[in-house]
């Protein structure tokens, strides 16, 4: 059976040390006492470790049951121990940390709720859906919904009595939301009836919450056509009183579940609208604004669901290796007492390993990254330093997004391979960490997508003004290192890639002026590069911070000196990957033609 450990050591490092935290303390709203961040850590490592992670194989293997109730409405029936796992959530207050604290919330700083996320997706990707998507659902209307809808369901979702969905694909309209049809028609008193069908919804129906709240995106009569005429409404299970008590049933039914390769513990509905009573949240066709808020949260929750993934197969790939004994040494046995040496002795056994520690590291401190630049850009009181935390947030958002899921992908099938034939067998868990995280490159807006919108969107935003969010503080680190020879082995690989990412920002923009195509082409790979550089500036940075903390005598010799050797690695033996990538992006878009494609 798979295990699981909170890296309670690692998110300090991250928290601590690299991002430095703590500096923040009594400087903005939330971060009055960042002492509880280790009793965070670590109540949250028990609650997953002890609650969440052992009904993992039980949600993937008994799944989800649809069946019809007696009100004539579906109902979706959780796997075992799923309800009680959510009220002890609920009990513990996990939900409401960083929800406004007039809401029920307590009003920590996102960047100290991250890891309890993360290490919810570790534990139990499936049940960690139900409670991220809440959130996206509570941002939404925190953002733009009335005082009056944000009294009648903030208080609710805040504490997690009830959950929230977003609504937004349809058959046909995926990623290409102009497309869609769902309609919503006034009733003369303020509300509207939804009609219309939704997929591929998460969590969208199931008896964990007695009522669900939905997001749902539609269309007013007489309304633009495409994405400028989409409005957003709230709407709900069940009808919400004026005193805040659950009403009446809504027209609000799921209609099938999907059956799909992972995250079987995750109801995945259509849901049909017929009818429904809903609210408009914002201003009429503009709906697209709330649907970002979202997505946008969204995007960066899938990121630490890749990353979550990342740690927990690297974790059980780790501790098999240690244990299984296969062959000797190229050298000669290492283990001559043992009947053969364990698997860890041989090259690329170490590779693997060694290739999922820096993806788990180097991407835990990115979305840390991401999630204080958050807080920054909503709570501090320097209007400059909310600008700038904007602006590095607008960028890195795809990057995040598509570099933790795809490596989060890439690491549980690498897992899988350290493993061998038993990665393949079910009782080692390793294939459901694969299956499960396949979905985190595809939903929120596909691995592509998110390239698009960073070579189409984010690169040429006010003449790079973004870029600069990270260019500037990346050839700062270059400069006050150039003369460390102590340092060399870790700054100079890193400027190599940090130029190669100039010289493919530049080549992009210039075709681009020409013949759009070419930022296309190139985005994927350019996306890949600017992922890999982002993560090198962290290994080299993490270098320098361990290097000082051995010298400046700390006892935790191995955790330092493990840091110094995965830095060596990712900058030496993974990132100069910017080469080949800056070769396949300069090559250009006519590399794609197919003319049998073309001719059709």
């Amino acid at each position: 059976m798979p295990s699981y450990r909170a890296p309670i050591r690692d998110f300090q490092f991250a928290l601590k040390e690299w991002l430095e935290v703590e500096k923040y303390q009594g400087k903005m709203k939330g971060f009055e006492d960042l002492s509880l961040i280790d009793t965070i850590l670590e109540q949250g490592g028990i609650f997953c470790e002890e609650v969440l992670q052992p009904l993992n194989v039980v949600g993937d293997t008994q799944g989800l049951k649809l069946e019809r109730g007696a009100d004539g409405y579906n109902k979706v029936h959780l796997p075992d121990g799923f309800i009680d796992a959510y009220k002890q959530y609920v009990d513990n207050g996990w939900g409401g940390f960083s929800c406004d604290t007039e809401y029920g919330g307590q009003g920590l700083p996102n960047v100290v709720n991250a890891p309890v996320i993360e290490m919810i997706c570790s534990a139990n990707l499936g049940f960690g859906l139900m409670p991220g998507l809440t959130h996206g659902a509570y941002t939404a209307i925190h953002l733009f919904g009335t005082d009056e809808q944000k009294q009648k369901y903030l208080p609710k979702m805040t504490s997690g009595e009830w959950t929230g969905v977003m609504c937004l694909t349809e058959p046909g309209a995926g990623t290409d939301l102009g497309l869609m049809t769902t309609r919503a028609e006034p009733n003369g008193d303020g509300s509207y009836n939804i009609t219309g069908s939704k997929i591929f919804i998460s969590c969208g129906e199931h008896e964990a919450a007695p009522n669900i709240v939905h997001l749902i995106l539609a269309r007013l009569p007489g309304a633009p056509e495409g994405v400028k005429g989409i409005s957003l409404f709230v709407a709900s299970k069940f009808e919400v009183n004026a005193d805040g008590s659950i009403g009446e049933r809504n027209k609000v039914n799921c209609g099938a579940l999907e059956h799909k390769m992972g995250i079987h513990a995750t109801p995945t509905c259509v849901m049909n609208y017929d009818g429904a009573k809903a609210w408009l949240v914002g201003e009429p066709n503009k709906g697209m604004r709330g649907m970002f808020a979202m997505m946008n949260e969204a995007r960066l929750l899938v990121g630490m669901q890749g990353l979550g993934i990342g740690e927990v197969s690297y974790q059980n790939a780790l501790l098999y290796a240690k244990e299984r004994l296969q062959g000797r040494g190229l050298n000669g046995a290492k283990f001559p007492d043992k009947k053969a040496d364990p698997i860890t002795v041989h090259p690329d056994v170490r590779r693997m390993l060694l290739s999922m520690r820096a993806f788990t590291e180097g991407g835990r401190i990115l979305s840390l990254w991401a999630a204080l630049n958050i807080d920054i850009m909503h709570k501090s009181e320097d209007e400059t330093e909310r600008k700038e935390a904007e602006d590095f947030i607008a960028l890195i958002t795809p990057i995040v997004k598509s570099y933790l899921t795809g490596q989060g992908t890439q690491t549980a099938h690498t897992g899988m391979q350290v493993l061998g034939g038993y990665g393949y067998i079910k009782d080692y868990g390793m294939e459901q960490f694969l299956r499960d995280c396949r979905i985190t490159e595809i939903y929120e807006g596909t691995n592509g997508v998110q390239a698009l919108d960073l070579v189409g969107r984010k690169l040429p935003m006010g003449t790079g003004r973004l870029l600069r969010r990270f260019f500037h503080p990346a050839q700062a680190f270059v400069d006050d290192n150039k003369n460390d020879e102590k340092m060399a082995e870790f700054t100079k690989p890193f400027y190599a890639g940090l130029k190669s990412l100039r010289q493919a920002s530049l080549w992009i923009a210039q075709k681009s002026l020409s013949n759009r195509e070419e930022a296309g082409a190139a985005s994927v790979d350019y996306q890949t590069m600017f992922s890999l550089v982002v993560i090198g500036y962290i290994w080299a940075r993490s270098a320098q911070i361990a290097m000082k903390a051995l010298e400046g005598g700390s006892t935790e010799k191995a955790f330092y000196e493990t840091k110094i050797a995965t830095a060596r690695f990712f900058l030496n033996r993974v990132l100069p990957e910017h080469y080949g990538l800056l070769a396949k992006i300069t090559a250009g878009a006519k590399m794609l033609d197919i003319p049998d494609i073309d001719a059709a």
